[in-house]
């Protein structure tokens, strides 16, 4: 079996049923191995945590962890791309997004507020500040009606050439994380960027496709 950390060919099994390298000495377990793949695949696939958690019959909070770490990778991975082709972006605009399922004047300061890009029919994200950072007096009626007024009218100046791209993907996204619900404005950017990747690669992932 091929060391996973250094790729030489030749490893030898232990008395545990672990493998160690025979160059760079580090062990590694198969099962282990065998389990993050067939997380991986679920997760290419569009499975959730917990259906993957069923189907694996791992525990829900571990394939948590793993999902989490994939998103994290998918963030990176889109970090790079983007440096690679950012001087291919042919349009640009900025994104509101709220459940449908909440009233905007209710609940303003859980908007979440992002910029898309494009490139070559592809797109990426950066969040911009959340509209709680902006000063913002929800006690004051005033303060209220004045930041419903910047987020009507205040867009960022676009190019028209990108926007099928944008909105499509846009209308993705509505559709992407509406299965997930309660997602904390911590982890938003990384469904943001699991939903951009399925965006980007989806003709990719029906052949064979890692992250």
């Amino acid at each position: 079996m091929k060391c996973i950390y250094c790729e030489h060919p030749y490893t030898y099994t232990l008395a545990d049923k672990q493998q160690k390298c025979g160059k760079c000495k580090r062990k590694f377990s198969p099962k282990k191995v065998e389990r993050e793949k067939k997380l991986e695949s679920l997760f290419i696939k569009g499975h959730n945590a917990r259906e993957a958690s069923k189907q694996t019959g791992m525990h829900f909070a571990t394939v948590q962890k793993y999902y989490e770490r994939f998103r994290r990778n998918i963030a990176l991975y889109a970090d790079e791309m983007y440096q690679r082709n950012s001087h291919r972006v042919t349009g640009y605009d900025e994104y509101l997004y709220l459940p449908k399922s909440l009233n905007i004047e209710e609940h303003i300061h859980k908007l979440q507020h992002f910029l898309t890009m494009s490139y070559d029919n592809k797109v990426y994200n950066i969040m911009m500040p959340h509209t709680r950072d902006i000063y913002y007096d929800s006690e004051d009626e005033q303060s209220k009606k004045l930041l419903l007024k910047y987020l009507k009218f205040n867009k960022v100046a676009k190019l028209s050439k990108a926007q099928s791209t944008i909105t499509t993907f846009w209308d993705y996204f509505e559709t992407f994380i509406c299965q997930y619900k309660g997602v904390s404005d911590a982890q938003f950017i990384y469904y943001l960027k699991e939903a951009e990747w399925r965006f980007n690669t989806q003709n990719l992932r029906q052949t064979k496709y890692t992250i």
